[in-house]
């Protein structure tokens, strides 16, 4: 691997460009400093804690509060407008609302989490700092979250929007059943698409690059081919749709959409390598928990560690599929006798 990033500039991880000159800056440059999208505030001081230091442990309430206060906004400011004026926003303004929400919830979670790790580090903090984008790939990263972000509400308009049925139509009764099932129908699907990405060597180079960050950070879960992405973006989640929709669920346009809420924050959770036992919430999470089979953030960020060709922890949202599949990866920092159950950290919602 080595000698392959010597000889390719493009798998260089090197990032200098917030320290050098900013006339040499880009728009894409630009919008990351000045949208605060950085994980690390270069003028403050992250903790550092040896891996038998106890660490923190999540509440895990805190973090469904904040996904489902943050996905209701978009849904009030649509039941506001549908009541005010007495018709339902049409396809393209849909889009805009709920496009713009999902951005601006990135962004949010973002600043959260570089609190966080000013206040409780950084796992493997001791021996290296989580990387950065990378100079060669700070347009591409922006212009992947950009798509992330903008596809996925396209496609969910275009399956299951209906001009006649507003916010007020939201399925409560079946939706802790969607959301718990929809984690684990994305992972299903997911795990055999990502263990297939290492194991096959003609999906592997569409894989390698996103995996040449071994300490990521939120923004770098977009660092991939166009491949990859296309399939992160769309493929992955169309399918665990059609699964639950073949099951008789819902899955209407506002379920599916706070739905995806819980699938975006934890993929940018578990990209961040914050020295906190939790990661990605789910209502079913308690039935995991007794197999051993709920996912903490140290899971993917041992999968960036030490994967490579040959790897594990394959699963986002879960390791119930690692765990079924024979996959998993012992945990270090987060093992049950080092966490500390006494230190519980809140997930700030502003």
């Amino acid at each position: 691997m080595s000698t392959q990033t010597m000889r390719n500039p493009a798998d260089s991880m090197v990032s200098s460009w917030r320290t050098q000159d900013r006339n040499q800056w880009s728009i894409w440059h630009w919008m990351i400093e000045l949208l605060g999208l950085h994980l690390i505030d270069l003028n403050g001081e992250v903790p550092i804690f040896s891996k038998s230091d106890k660490i923190p442990a999540v509440r895990e309430w805190s973090l469904h509060l904040w996904i489902l206060l943050h996905a209701a906004i978009p849904l009030a400011l649509h039941h506001a407008y549908t009541t005010y004026t007495g018709q339902n926003l049409g396809l393209l303004a849909a889009f805009g609302l709920y496009s713009t929400a999902f951005k601006l919830n990135g962004i949010h979670e973002m600043h959260i989490m570089r609190r966080l790790g000013q206040l409780h580090g950084f796992l493997d903090g001791d021996k290296h700092p989580r990387d950065d984008i990378p100079d060669v790939g700070v347009g591409k990263v922006i212009r992947e979250l950009i798509s992330t972000s903008s596809f996925r509400i396209i496609m969910a308009i275009y399956l299951t929007y209906q001009t006649d049925k507003t916010p007020q139509s939201l399925n409560w009764k079946w939706l802790p059943l969607e959301i718990g099932l929809y984690s684990i129908t994305v992972d299903f699907w997911f795990y055999w698409y990502h263990r297939m990405m290492h194991s096959t060597p003609s999906l592997w180079k569409y894989h390698r690059r996103h995996h040449l960050t071994k300490h990521p950070n939120p923004l770098l879960s977009a660092y991939a081919d166009h491949e990859q992405e296309f399939m992160d973006i769309t493929g992955i989640p169309l399918l665990a749709y059609g699964t639950l929709k073949v099951l008789g669920l819902p899955m209407g346009f506002y379920e599916w959409w706070v739905c995806y809420q819980y699938i975006a924050f934890s993929e940018f959770i578990g990209h961040s390598g914050l020295r906190l036992h939790g990661g990605a919430p789910s209502t079913v999470n308690w039935i995991l928990e007794i197999f051993d089979a709920e996912l903490v953030i140290e899971d993917h960020d041992l999968h960036h560690r030490y994967g490579w060709r040959k790897s594990h922890n394959y699963g986002k949202q879960t390791r119930l599929w690692d765990r079924v599949f024979g996959t998993c990866f012992d945990r270090i920092e987060s093992v049950k006798g080092n966490v500390d159950y006494e230190n519980r950290v809140t997930m700030p919602l502003f």
